[in-house]
């Protein structure tokens, strides 16, 4: 499991301006994020606009990942739902040979019990080939999972590795380091707060700033999991302005906007979702220039 410790990174998916999908710049972020030392790559996640990308071009997309990245990183892949069922039916038919764990998200919109999501993820252990990764994030599914219904989950099967927590709650992030079983991890889904999270004993950071910066992002989590805290926030502080940026409108229009002032790919997202606004477009170019990127 050690695989998933340090700063994964939640891809976006990038778009033509025809709104196809572009496998060249795709290329290009996963070669750009290899050289620069993260850990590991997530594929369809939020940040790749999963809920807007159809079926065969979420295979497409694996595929060409799978392909260029060529066994250097552990792959992760996003398949959840609020359809317990459905979710499963995607595991079976998923060809999974690739692929070290996957990514699920707390069912979002039915706002299940505690026992609704316990017995939702039980169902998906019970028939995953792979190891999976929680993933909590009730800004996005109106409902938090608490963590004693992690930890049941955590303790109860042993293919459930690691939760990917971003309720953006510190106190959270302690209740789940605190009552842990050891070698399950507690990974950030908060940028703003994966530092932190490392230095109390988490294991790094599934990020979306850290595709842009993958040198310094990486670096700065694996001091902090080191306890090298005089070090890592330094780095911290001077990259809290563009991590504060890229969330203000709405994610991955602000990742995006980053990614296109590094010439990696262009700002494109599908709706509903629209580009970053001019101002933050203009404010991020700013905030590159002052990190020496452009």
């Amino acid at each position: 499991m050690s695989k998933f410790i340090g700063t994964g990174v939640a891809l976006i998916t990038p778009f033509k301006s025809d709104l196809s999908i572009d496998f060249e710049a795709l290329t290009q972020l996963v070669e750009y994020n290899i050289a620069n030392g993260v850990e590991y790559l997530v594929i369809s996640g939020t940040t790749g606009e999963s809920v807007t990308i159809t079926a065969n071009e979420k295979k497409d997309i694996i595929g060409h990942i799978v392909k260029v990245n060529n066994g250097r990183l552990p792959l992760v892949l996003g398949i959840g739902g609020n359809n317990t069922q459905t979710v499963i039916e995607e595991i079976k038919s998923t060809d999974l040979s690739n692929i070290d764990a996957i990514l699920s998200v707390s069912p979002y919109y039915s706002k299940p019990t505690q026992e609704g999501l316990y017995q939702h993820f039980k169902a998906i252990a019970e028939v995953s080939p792979v190891d999976i990764i929680l993933y909590n994030v009730p800004g996005r599914t109106s409902k938090n999972m608490l963590p004693e219904t992690t930890l049941r989950l955590a303790r109860d099967f042993n293919n459930i590795i690691a939760v990917k927590e971003a309720a953006g709650d510190m106190s959270q992030y302690l209740e789940l380091l605190k009552g842990k079983p050891d070698g399950f991890h507690i990974i950030s889904g908060d940028d703003d707060l994966a530092l932190s999270v490392a230095l109390a004993g988490g294991a790094g950071v599934i990020s979306v700033i850290g595709q842009a910066l993958p040198k310094e992002f990486s670096g700065m989590i694996r001091n902090g999991v080191a306890g090298n805290a005089k070090v890592a926030f330094e780095t911290h502080f001077n990259l809290m302005k563009i991590t504060q940026l890229i969330f203000s409108e709405n994610n991955p229009a602000g990742i995006k906007a980053v990614l296109n002032g590094l010439d990696i790919s262009k700002p494109h997202v599908r709706l509903p979702l629209v580009e970053a606004s001019s101002e933050l477009k203009a404010k991020i170019l700013r905030e590159l220039e002052r990190l020496g990127k452009r």
